[in-house]
């Protein structure tokens, strides 16, 4: 489980986290979302270290991750993955450099088992014959999953996901959803989700989080999040995303 506990955080005089409480369950897909510019990836980066609260606590299977030596630290960054907004993929690398440098970097595997596991990572990604293209021969669902691949090759325990499907078409989008899914169930990591997608990550994510106003203002399934009362909850998931959100 990771563990949110009285998270602040301000950026200057503008205070993005105020007081945030979020318990993320192990093993289960739980789904962020929220207007734009509530601090969706700001939550997103104080999970694996890549910026420190002003005050409040972080813990990551009961093991607090602030203030630790950068040894410390980056033990507790080998239980995650990340897929980022922008894939991050390397543009001189070919699609299997790109997946094999976390195996390159991290682990001491030989050359042929280094081979077999991209080669397996990318087949669970649905993408096969492609390892030696450069990301700019890839389409944008392409390179999402290679991104998915390099995220999962390792095997981590948990898999951050930074709007994973911006940018694609809809028809891209549900497949990117429906790998995450797959995925998901094929090794059972810990996914946190930031997402835009209403309401199609209703149907990928077992826990939703509302973040508005620095704060979680409800957490529970999707079923509870789409019948939920509360009118900034109802006014976002009926699709009104842009401008200020009226409490009524």
């Amino acid at each position: 489980m990771i563990t949110l506990r009285n998270i602040h955080k301000s950026f200057g005089t503008q205070k993005v986290l105020d007081g945030l409480d979020l318990d993320i369950p192990a093993g289960q897909i739980t789904a962020i979302i929220g207007p734009s510019g509530e601090g969706k990836s700001v939550l997103l980066k104080h999970l694996i270290g890549l910026l420190q609260p002003d005050s409040g606590a972080v813990e990551v299977d009961g093991e607090s991750i602030l203030n630790l030596r950068r040894s410390e630290l980056n033990r507790i960054r080998e239980k995650f993955g990340m897929l980022f907004q922008n894939v991050a993929l390397f543009d001189s690398m070919t699609v299997f450099e790109n997946v094999a440098f976390p195996l390159q970097e991290k682990t001491t595997f030989s050359k042929s088992e280094i081979r077999s596991k991209v080669a397996s990572a990318l087949e669970d990604v649905g993408l096969k014959n492609i390892d030696g293209k450069f990301p700019d021969e890839l389409s944008g669902g392409m390179k999402k999953r290679v991104g998915l691949a390099r995220a999962v090759v390792l095997n981590p325990k948990i898999i951050l996901f930074d709007e994973p499907t911006t940018g694609l078409d809809p028809i891209i989008k549900r497949a990117i959803h429906q790998l995450i899914k797959d995925t998901h169930a094929k090794f059972g990591f810990t996914a946190v989700i930031v997402s835009h997608e209403i309401p199609e990550i209703f149907d990928v994510a077992q826990n939703v989080a509302m973040l508005f106003r620095g704060k979680i203002l409800q957490h529970g399934t999707p079923d509870e999040i789409i019948h939920s009362t509360d009118p900034a909850i109802r006014q976002f998931i009926s699709g009104s995303l842009d401008g200020p959100i009226q409490m009524v």
